[in-house]
């Protein structure tokens, strides 16, 4: 409905008061009691009835039945204006988009230059040193095949054949006939023959007294290079290929019917139906095609085996979309030859000067080319494949964009001590590789001091986050310029560990790893800390469901059964068409994502070896030394002592004899005086903030805080404490564990 403003007139005031229109009253009651019947019918008991200004309501003078408001939508067909829009949505373009955009024609023009550039500069190699000698020795041969075929030709060598078979036969009139017309064309074909030798003895005569000499050389070159096409063997011709021509066919309509009968999803009764005609797209053919009714894009997903076999390519040449207007429409793309076989490419990484790690940057590309963009906000990454397909490759692309922002914070951990992540030392804030220790270093301590830290972290920036103003933080979460805030030191965290099996298994810290870790996936990316783990072995046991469940986004490389593609994936990828155990070997660096965004797909990791690493991360480094948020490890500042390992006996240590119940900030007083290198910061805060750091260290440990009251001064106060009880029982549990690990 349309609504419409009434402007007063040019000498009207604006604030005039005068009454410019009636409210008419429209009650609406139930009338329970049967009315009158009016001309149209009766009014039955219960229904509601509106009171209307009947004609011989004075004040109803000028008003006349209108039509219904927002009638039924059968009612009326669509307007001009929808059939028009419902018109253009459904029409093709008149040109390509490389023709129409700037982008694509610039692409397409330095694809062509760099294209023909690279077929004539191989030609021109091979002229003189290979092309040259061939027609040489192969003009010879083509002299001697004219001459042979120009012989036949003139004395009908195609009708001998025919008298032979009259001879065999004994048919005296066929056979004299076939001579007379054999005899007519050899005299007629011999007089032409004839003629075109004189003639063109006349012209190479005149062409060698007369023609000037780059002319003769000309000719000479001219006739020497068809008599070397002539002569060329079949299977080895004259000029080589500049470039490999892959398998490919022209696909009809018959194909793709075919197909689908052998895949089981048609029937004699109901076939597909092609909406639009099948057309190139790129490097591969676009077919789209509506299912029989009750066959779905599910389905198509489940026979793609068997639709690759149908159309006679390999399965990694077709890709299937789901189209949104239909259930059973589905859009084919057929590529000429495998996209995943195809290298991705150098990271473009290589040319970023830094990366706002807020907004998505290149991962890589899908099996048509097109770019790939990845985000780590708010989520968790699982990586997963079998060794040797690219996995750490393709994790490590991730952490290279989160060192080239300097406001994102690192943590990387390699179980198994390779040098694929020995260059984050620059970055990194906290490092650690392998599982044994060296030179006194504990890598596994080490990751678990870190992993504890992150988690206080966590917990503190809720916290804060609920605590700013909503001028700073207006719902509560983590923005841009909070986490560039060195004040509120809450930047984004990338925590990263490869080969997490190895930790997840250790024998003594496995277990607290483990849970920490599931801590850390499934809460802290709501606060700006993301968590990526990658393994070969994503078991039940080297890596439990508990920690694959808290990932949001997957990412699966090869792996050598369907099954372990689904515990990587998710349970139910399988029946969705995702299987990582049908990607090739030849495929490193590819594999299927789902989680990250809307859609689930392929993706063809950009590559970044060692030295592009040390590159990107020199830059990196020097990115956060002029910006000041090079810290920890990378800056050589060592972990804060870790206070949750020895809390309980320290406060053990400092309550007197026979208290029973003390306060938490005169434990914390006590606890300065005893061990001030570690727990001064503590004392040097105001009361209550003393009082928290206390509560916060020892609830991992199950204690919490109770009221305490004593008298001061005559006066009743009342304070947070700790007991005694609560700390023996606690350290008590602490010796079980310990004692059976």
């Amino acid at each position: 409905m349309t609504e419409t403003t009434a402007f007063p007139p040019p000498n009207e005031p604006e604030d005039t008061n005068e009454r410019t229109a009636d409210v008419l009253p429209f009650p609406l009651k139930k009338d329970t009691t049967p009315a009158a019947a009016p001309a149209e019918g009766p009014v039955k008991p219960g229904e509601w009835e509106a009171e209307l200004p009947d004609s011989d309501d004075p004040e109803a003078e000028g008003l006349a039945e209108g039509e219904p408001v927002d009638p039924a939508r059968e009612v009326y067909p669509p307007s001009v204006a929808e059939w028009m829009e419902a018109k253009d949505e459904a029409r093709l373009p008149v040109l390509p988009d490389w023709v129409k955009l700037p982008d694509q024609r610039t692409a397409v023009r330095k694809w062509a230059v760099r294209h023909y550039s690279a077929v004539v500069g191989y030609h021109a190699v091979r002229l003189p040193c290979i092309y040259t000698p061939k027609i040489l020795i192969y003009s010879p041969r083509g002299a001697w095949r004219w001459s042979a075929a120009i012989g036949r030709w003139v004395f009908d060598a195609e009708g001998k054949p025919l008298r032979h078979a009259a001879v065999a036969a004994e048919d005296a009139a066929e056979y004299l006939k076939l001579s007379r017309q054999r005899n007519d064309r050899v005299r007629l074909r011999g007089i032409v023959a004839t003629i075109a030798a004189f003639i063109g003895l006349a012209a190479a005569l005149t062409l060698y007294v007369m023609a000037p000499s780059w002319l003769l050389l000309l000719s000479i070159a001219a006739l020497t290079t068809t008599l070397g096409v002539v002569g060329a063997p079949a299977d080895r011709p004259l000029i080589d290929l500049a470039k490999v021509t892959f398998r490919k066919r022209r696909l009809s309509s018959d194909i793709v019917i075919r197909a689908h009968e052998v895949a089981g999803l048609t029937s004699k009764d109901q076939t597909i139906a092609f909406p639009r005609p099948i057309g190139r797209d790129g490097d591969g053919w676009r077919v789209v095609v509506d299912l029989p009714y009750g066959k779905t894009f599910e389905d198509a997903m489940k026979a793609h085996a068997r639709l690759a076999s149908g159309m006679d390519i390999a399965p990694t040449q077709l890709f299937l979309d789901k189209d949104e207007t239909s259930g059973r429409r589905v859009s084919y793309w057929i590529a000429d030859r495998d996209p995943l076989a195809v290298p991705s490419g150098k990271s473009p990484l290589l040319g970023a000067t830094r990366v706002d790690f807020w907004k998505p940057f290149p991962w890589g590309v899908d099996e048509r080319g097109n770019p790939v963009m990845a985000t780590m906000l708010w989520l968790s990454l699982l990586v997963g494949a079998v060794p040797r397909q690219g996995k750490t490759f393709s994790a490590r692309t991730i952490a290279l964009a989160a060192a080239l922002d300097p406001y994102v914070r690192l943590y990387v951990f390699d179980g198994k001590a390779s040098p694929d992540w020995r260059t984050f030392t620059k970055v990194a804030h906290r490092i650690g590789f392998g599982i044994v220790p060296k030179h006194g270093f504990d890598p596994v301590q080490h990751l678990l001091t870190s992993l504890r830290e992150l988690k206080a972290d966590v917990e503190d920036r809720y916290h804060r986050l609920s605590e700013l103003p909503l001028h700073i933080c207006p719902e509560g979460k983590l923005t841009p310029e909070i986490s560039r805030d060195k004040k509120l030191n809450m930047p984004l965290t990338l925590f990263v560990v490869d080969e997490v099996q190895e930790y997840l298994t250790h024998p003594e810290h496995g277990k607290e790893i483990l849970s920490l870790l599931v801590y850390l996936a499934r809460v802290a990316p709501a606060v700006g800390v993301s968590v990526m783990t990658a393994t070969q072995k994503p078991d039940d046991k080297a890596c439990p469901s508990e920690l694959r469940d808290q990932h949001q986004a997957r990412f699966a490389l090869r792996v050598g059964a369907y099954q372990v593609s689904d515990t990587i994936l998710g349970a139910g990828s399988y029946s969705e068409g995702l299987d990582a155990s049908k990607l090739l070997k030849s495929h490193k660096g590819v594999g299927l994502l789902k989680g990250m965004s809307d859609d689930s797909g392929i993706v063809r990791t950009y590559l970044a070896d060692g030295r592009d690493a040390e590159r990107i991360l020199t830059r990196a480094a020097a990115l956060r030394e002029a910006e000041g948020t090079l810290s920890g490890d990378a800056a050589g500042d060592a972990p804060a002592p870790e206070v949750s390992a020895t809390i309980l006996d320290d406060v053990a240590a400092v309550l007197g004899k026979g208290e029973a119940k003390v306060w938490s900030e005169t434990i914390v007083d006590r606890l300065a005086d005893l061990r001030p290198e570690v727990y001064r910061p503590w004392a040097e805060l105001e009361p209550k903030p003393k009082a928290e750091a206390l509560t916060a260290a020892l609830k991992p440990f199950g204690i919490g805080t109770v009221q305490i009251s004593r008298r001061i001064d005559g006066e009743q106060v009342n304070k947070r404490g700790i007991k005694r009880d609560d700390i023996a029982t606690a350290i008590t549990e602490r010796n079980k564990k310990r004692d059976a690990g």
